[in-house]
């Protein structure tokens, strides 16, 4: 799906940070930088938006500013973003915070929340609300600065080989899982992993791992999960929308000027609003394709099966408040804006006991 021109975007930018193109584009350094993804170029949404982002940030930088899209692996491992851009040995990578868990495991409230809001009011918290404040204070910390780039709609909650009638089926299971909600899947006994995409597969194939969750419909066809396990559960409680980042060296993003500074900014601000649109546009379309095409058993968990993973996902809050400072701190943040939040949430649910007749 195609949402504005990559010309009209530049006439949009240019309105935005009030440059003269040409005169400006001609006295600014050319930098180049190269940019690790976590997600290949041909994986729907994740990767296709990186390579769609590097393309716009050109043209709008008239040639200024290039970051050169490498695959995962080609330069560090997909899920090593963050020690490789601290420390200088890339200037960017295209990930998601929630990669990151292994060195600030507050980070994973960043990309996606259990049972968490969607995305207006998830970026009303992080732009508005004190989350983003605390974020770029976490990355600032280990010398990195981020900038939210790329966002996606509800996912999946994942794919089994069998059907899971109760969730005590789940104790023993060795499952990939991402983020939060794979602290949540531990307190049901679930022995949990995080792989990249490419690796997903494989490993389910060989039976290393007995189940995954990864995306969403068009992304989960594009790794051909469908081959290995028919069964599709929903709806995505641990990932109701998606935030990713372009995560950057900070002396190196440091030593650029304004006028770049803004212009990945805006590029970012873009890219978000494109990628979730077209999220939502394609899904519909790539379930069908799952049913119709590739005889995928859709699953929807049971309202009790949904209230047993949301408890667990607030005794996990709970517990990990109490064991890490940081995450506190984030948890706090969330909770209280989205009790300040709830007055204007509830107004609009069209759902509401005093709506119904």
């Amino acid at each position: 799906m195609q949402i504005g021109t990559g010309k009209a975007l530049a006439a949009a930018v240019a309105l935005t940070v009030g440059v003269v193109a040409v005169t400006e584009s001609n006295a600014q350094e050319r930098v180049r930088w190269k940019m690790q993804s976590a997600f290949a170029s041909t994986l729907s949404h994740l990767g296709t938006a990186g390579t769609r982002y590097v393309k716009d940030l050109e043209e709008v930088s008239q040639g200024t500013l290039r970051l050169q899209f490498f695959e995962p692996g080609a330069l560090v491992p997909a899920l090593e973003c963050f020690d490789a851009a601290s420390q200088g040995a890339v200037e960017a990578c295209w990930t998601t915070p929630g990669y990151h868990t292994g060195k600030v495991p507050a980070l994973a409230f960043f990309t996606a929340v259990p049972f968490g809001p969607q995305y207006g009011e998830f970026f009303a918290w992080k732009k508005f609300g004190g989350g983003d404040e605390i974020k770029n204070e976490i990355y600032a910390n280990n010398n990195l600065v981020s900038i939210d780039c790329f966002a996606i709609g509800p996912e999946t909650s994942g794919w089994f080989r069998n059907e899971v009638t109760s969730l005590e089926q789940l104790n023993g299971f060795k499952m990939r899982f991402f983020g939060l909600g794979a602290q949540v899947m531990q307190k049901l006994g679930v022995n949990t992993q995080l792989l990249a995409g490419a690796d997903i597969y494989p490993a389910l194939e060989r039976g290393v791992i007995d189940a995954t969750e990864f995306s969403m419909p068009a992304m989960d066809i594009d790794l051909g999960f469908y081959q290995v396990a028919k069964f599709n559960y929903f709806p995505g409680w641990h990932q109701q929308v998606s935030v990713s980042e372009l995560l950057m060296h900070k002396p190196t993003y440091d030593a650029l000027s304004d006028w770049h500074k803004k212009l990945i900014e805006v590029t970012c601000n873009h890219n978000i609003h494109v990628n979730y649109a077209e999220t939502e546009e394609n899904n519909p379309k790539a379930m069908g394709v799952m049913v119709e095409e590739h005889d995928v058993q859709v699953r929807r968990w049971t309202d009790e099966q949904l209230a047993a993973f949301e408890e667990a996902w607030l005794e996990v809050v709970e517990e990990t408040s109490a064991q890490d400072p940081i995450f506190k701190q984030v948890a706090d943040s969330y909770f209280a804006f989205r009790e300040k939040y709830k007055v204007w949430g509830d107004a609009q649910n069209l759902r509401a006991t005093y709506l119904v007749q």
